[in-house]
This record gives C-alpha cells, structure tokens and sequence, in this order.
C-alpha cells in the first residue's frame, strides 16, 4: 500500500510518498500563488493509495478533494519520531510560524509552543534579513560567515528589524557581525519557547531551517545539546502526515 503526506506550507509544499513503512519519494515545489493546482500535480506525479495533508494550506486539500488533515503539531511529532524514535522535543523553524513540541516517552504531544501571530524570527525572517545583506539564503548562515565583534538586535519584528539592519550597513557595521547578531537572536528566540515546554533529550530540529549549520550551532549551544537532523529535514511534517495515513486506517 502507498500512502502520500503532503506538507502545505507558505513557501514550499513538501510530499512523501511512503510504500510498505519506506520512504520511496519526496518532492519540494513552491507553493506559488496556485497552491491547489500544485498539489494536485503532485498527486498526478506521485499516485497513492491514502492521502494526508498537513501544514498551513492543508485545508485547501479538505474542502476540494475531500482529503483529511492533521495539524502541524502531530504531524511534526509523528515524522520526528518516526525519524528518531528516541526524540522527546522538536524544533520546527517553518516560513511562517515557529514551533516547539514536548512530547510524552510513547510519542504523544505532551505541550507545544507556536509563534503564529507575526514572521518574527520564522524562516521569511531569516529569508529577508539575508536580502537585506546581500546573502542568497543558501549561503546565510554558514560557518564561514560567523563575525566577531558583539551585536545585539532590538527588535523580532521584520519590518524594525530589517530597518535596525540597513541602519547598521550605514554604520560600516561588518555584514558577517549582523549575520551571526540575526542568527543569535532567532535562536535566543527559540530558547525562550522551549523554556516553556520541558525540554528533553532526543532534541529534533525538523524543518527547512535545520539546513542552516549556524543557526543549528547557535541553537546547540544555548540548549546545551546535541540536534538531531534528518538529511531532508524539509520533508518531516509530510512524512509525519503519510504515517498518519496508515495509523487512521489500518
């Protein structure tokens, strides 16, 4: 039996298609302004038995092709496990929200932490600020890049934020300086969250963000703990939505 999860997020729609408990085929596209359309293009692409949509359009899926839905949080929490079945807390940085997930020794979402009201320290943040330096995304956030003098931001909010950087460059700030001052305040952010949920060891860090070795440093030392990371952590919530697709129906 082949199930399909697939993960509608605001920049990317992430799907896999698990046959028989393996993984056999992930695809990422954008999202686009036509999100439906290409969902139903990688239904076409990748024909499966069950479908789950999960992820921040997953009820576009719902209303027009009748597909069920779970939320991002069990969705994140059963790709996680199933990826790493020692893990009790995930990190999800996604484009538009930030999430942390405690859960229980059998799996179960214990308590969970969503910043969902602004993109204040989420993946379009990041996406933004490295515009903002003249970084492609793919190189913001390399080790290579980290500076050495101290800066400290005082403001989440894009807009301030992106604002305090450019008044920074004029300054004849190092870029690398703002870099590493950017990075530490999205992980100083994320440690504030997991604060509030009790923080366990395996430690997961799921979502497209774990691609981005500075952040996952940055993060490691304010927890004080390894990160476990999937080679294609993009595609954990979709994983997590084709495991409930056997689960709901066995």
């Amino acid at each position: 039996m082949k199930v399909l999860g697939i993960d509608i997020g605001s920049r990317f729609i992430k799907a896999a298609l698990v046959a028989d408990g393996e993984l056999v085929r992930s695809v990422r596209v954008d999202t686009s302004f036509a999100p439906l359309e290409r969902c139903r293009e990688i239904m076409v692409e990748l024909p499966a038995d069950r479908v789950v949509a999960t992820g921040y359009g997953r009820h576009l899926l719902e209303i027009h092709n009748d597909i069920r839905t779970i939320t991002e949080i069990k969705a994140f929490a059963l790709g996680s496990r199933v990826l790493f079945p020692a893990c009790r807390t995930v990190i999800d940085i996604g484009g538009q929200d930030t999430k942390v997930i405690s859960l229980y020794e059998d799996g179960r979402v214990k308590k969970f932490e969503m910043n969902d009201r602004c993109a204040a320290g989420t993946g379009k943040f990041l996406e933004i600020m490295a515009r903002t330096l003249g970084y492609s995304i793919e190189a913001f956030g390399s080790n290579q890049a980290a500076g050495s003098r101290e800066i400290q931001l005082s403001s989440m909010c894009t807009v301030f934020a992106e604002s305090e950087v450019v008044s920074l460059i004029t300054k004849g700030i190092n870029r690398e300086d703002i870099a590493v001052a950017i990075h530490r305040a999205v992980a100083g952010r994320v440690a504030a969250m997991l604060k509030r949920i009790s923080v366990e060891d395996e430690v997961v860090f799921a979502g497209g963000c774990a691609h981005n070795p500075l952040l996952c440093e940055l993060l490691e030392k304010s927890l004080g703990t390894r990160l476990s990371i999937a080679s294609f952590p993009e595609i954990t919530g979709a994983v997590g939505a084709a495991l409930y697709a056997v689960q709901d129906n066995p």
